[in-house]
C-alpha cells in the first residue's frame, strides 16, 4: 500500500519539492503510526530546504518536510495510545532528522504525540503548532526573559507565528503592554482588528512607537522572530535591564546594532532554540496551550489551507507572501 508524501532529493528553492507515491510505513515497536489530516508549515522548513543547517543535521535524502501536524492514531504499537485518538505532534525532529508531516502518514515516538481536546479542531491545533509561536512565547518568556506580570513586550511582525503568539502569551501573562509591529496600513488595520497594539512601521518607526507607547521608558522584553533590521531598532527600545530573545530571521540573518544599546542599557540577549527544553517542558506548555484555545484566552490565526500537493506554493506563501496567520496544509 502507498501513500503521498512531499519530498525533496536535493537542497535548493521550492520546485526540489515534489509530490511522490510512496510505500505507506508500518510502525515499529514502541512506535505509532498516525493518519495526518492538517500539516503545519514553518520558516524551518525553508531553511532546511535550502541547506542551511550544519552539516549532518538533516537525514539523508530524501526528506519530507514538515514539522508539526494533527492527525489520528492508527497503529498505537506499544504506544499506550488507544486506535482512533486525536493528537498533535509536541516536539521532535520531524522534517529534518526524520521524514515529516507533508504525508498521509507519520511514524511518531508517542512521547511527542498530544492528545487534542474534543473542543479543538484539526485546523485550530495545527495553527497552534504551526510557527510554534505560541510555545515559543511562553518558554521565551517564563524560561528566559524572566517576565513578570505587569511588565511590557514587544513582539515584532504581526502577520507572523512569533508576533501573534508573542502578544496574546504576553497578555495570558499579564502584561501591561504588549505591542507588535506592522510593515503596511492594511496588515495594521489587519492586526487591530484582530485586537492587537501595533506599530505601524509606516507611519513612525520602531523606537518612536516604544517610546510613544511606554513614555520613553522602552519594553522590558522583545520577542524577535523577525531579525534583520529590526534586531538593532529593537534593541534600542528596550528599557534599562531590558531582555531581548532571538528567535527567528524571517527579515534576515544579518543584523546591525549598536553596541551602546547593549552597554548603556545593561541589556541581556539570549539566542532561543527547543534544545534547551525538555520534552516534558514542551508537552506541559502544548497541553496548557491548548486549554487556552478551549477557553478562547488565545486565537490562533489561519490565513489559508492549501492541499497537499500545492506544498511548494504554500511554501511561497509562507515565505514570500506576506500571510496574516498560519499558513496550512489539508491532506
Amino acid at each position: 500500500m502507498t501513500m503521498r508524501a512531499i519530498q525533496y532529493d536535493q537542497f535548493g528553492d521550492y520546485d526540489v519539492l515534489n509530490l511522490t507515491d510512496i510505500p505507506k510505513p508500518a510502525a515499529p515497536s514502541g512506535q505509532a503510526l498516525v493518519r495526518l489530516t492538517v500539516a503545519g508549515t514553518h520558516p524551518l522548513d525553508d531553511t532546511v530546504r535550502w541547506g542551511k543547517l550544519p552539516s549532518g543535521a538533516v537525514k539523508p535524502f530524501p526528506v519530507t518536510p514538515g514539522t508539526v501536524g494533527v492527525g489520528v492514531v492508527e497503529e498505537p504499537g506499544e504506544s499506550g495510545l488507544a486506535e482512533g485518538s486525536r493528537v498533535m505532534i509536541s516536539g521532535g525532529r520531524y522534517g529534518i532528522g526524520v521524514d515529516g508531516t507533508w504525508a498521509d502518514y507519520l511514524v511518531a515516538d508517542p512521547a511527542q504525540l498530544l492528545l487534542l481536546p474534543d473542543e479543538v479542531d484539526d485546523t485550530a491545533a495545527a495553527a497552534l503548532s504551526a510557527g510554534a509561536g505560541y510555545l515559543t512565547a511562553y518558554l521565551a518568556l517564563t524560561e528566559l526573559a524572566g517576565f513578570r506580570p505587569g511588565g511590557t513586550v514587544l513582539a515584532p511582525g504581526s502577520g507572523g507565528a512569533v508576533g501573534q503568539g508573542g502578544v496574546e502569551i504576553a497578555r495570558h501573562l499579564g502584561a501591561s503592554l504588549a505591542v507588535t509591529t506592522a510593515t503596511s496600513t492594511a496588515k495594521a488595520e489587519l492586526s487591530r482588528a484582530a485586537g492587537y497594539e501595533v506599530i505601524d512601521l509606516t507611519q513612525e518607526s520602531l523606537r518612536d512607537g516604544v517610546a510613544r507607547l511606554t513614555d520613553g521608558k522602552g519594553v522590558d522584553v522583545v520577542l524577535d522572530g523577525v531579525a534583520g533590521p529590526i534586531t538593532g531598532q529593537a534593541l534600542g527600545a528596550l528599557a534599562r535591564g531590558g531582555t531581548l530573545v532571538s528567535i527567528g530571521y524571517s527579515a534576515g540573518m544579518q543584523a546591525d546594532i549598536n553596541v551602546t544599546d547593549l552597554i548603556w542599557k545593561v541589556a541581556h540577549v539570549h539566542g532561543f532554540s527547543f534544545s534547551l527544553f525538555s520534552q516534558e517542558q514542551v508537552n506541559s506548555i502544548n497541553a496548557r496551550l491548548l486549554d487556552l484555545v478551549v477557553s478562547k484566552d488565545i486565537t490562533p490565526l489561519v490565513d489559508r489551507v492549501f492541499p497537499l500537493e500545492q506544498a511548494a506554493e504554500a511554501q511561497r506563501h509562507l515565505i514570500e507572501g506576506s500571510p496574516f496567520g498560519r499558513v496550512l496544509l489539508g491532506l
